[in-house]
């Protein structure tokens, strides 16, 4: 007996850059460049940018490439940019350890943060950002704890369950495999949503991901 497993696919790509999701909630809207952004609440929803993990490697001998810190605030400015939210909820992992508290990483971000002054900021705490300590206080950015409530949004880094919410969570960095023509396969970032939770894609630029195995119900968005 052969069994069916049924799930959704919503492929986003330059060519249909945005999806339009209905919760109970409120619409949510999902982008190709990662991000999701809540229409009622003019709230942009970020997860896993882990702002100077590649330097991390570096120190460690790992030869990884230079430059990814400034292109991971480029673009989240042109994420606020497409979606002109009030508010921006980091969903855990902003920054990625210890080291990123250098000079440079810090004079980059407190930049790229006077550039959005008008912006309420809000960072969920991750495992990583409990590693690395909380931002600077000059960033104005406010720290809190899972789950954070925003209307029926339960805004966290580690997917849980929380009752009549929606789940809103970062951490696991998910990817899924899109088979092509011939043999060919592709591993890309995705949106991952569950009965109660959106598991939104890491968002930085090095961050690598884990593929996930939709089951009947479910529904990934590919980002390519």
């Amino acid at each position: 007996m052969t069994i069916q497993v049924i799930f959704t696919v919503h492929l986003l790509s330059a060519n249909s850059s945005v999806h339009s999701m209905k919760t109970p909630f409120g619409a949510l809207q999902l982008s190709r460049h990662k991000t999701a952004f809540s229409p009622a609440h003019k709230a942009l929803f970020v997860a896993d940018v882990h702002l100077g993990k590649a330097a991390t490697f570096r120190s460690l001998g790992v030869p990884v490439p230079a430059g990814t810190t400034q292109e991971n605030l480029d673009k989240l400015s042109e994420c606020i940019a497409e979606f002109n939210p009030l508010s921006v909820y980091f969903l855990g992992d902003l920054l990625h350890a210890k080291m990123a508290h250098n000079p440079d990483l810090l004079g980059k971000l407190l930049a790229w943060r006077a550039q959005h002054t008008n912006l309420a900021m809000t960072l969920i705490r991750g495992n990583h950002d409990s590693k690395a300590g909380d931002p600077p206080a000059n960033l104005n950015i406010s720290v809190v704890e899972e789950p954070f409530m925003l209307g029926g949004f339960a805004l966290c880094h580690h997917p849980q369950t929380v009752q009549n919410a929606l789940v809103l969570a970062g951490h696991e960095h998910p990817v899924v495999v899109l088979n092509g023509k011939g043999r060919s396969r592709a591993r890309v970032p995705c949106f991952y949503l569950k009965t109660d939770q959106l598991i939104l894609p890491s968002f930085g630029a090095f961050t690598g991901g884990y593929a996930v195995n939709p089951q009947a119900g479910e529904a990934v968005f590919p980002v390519v």
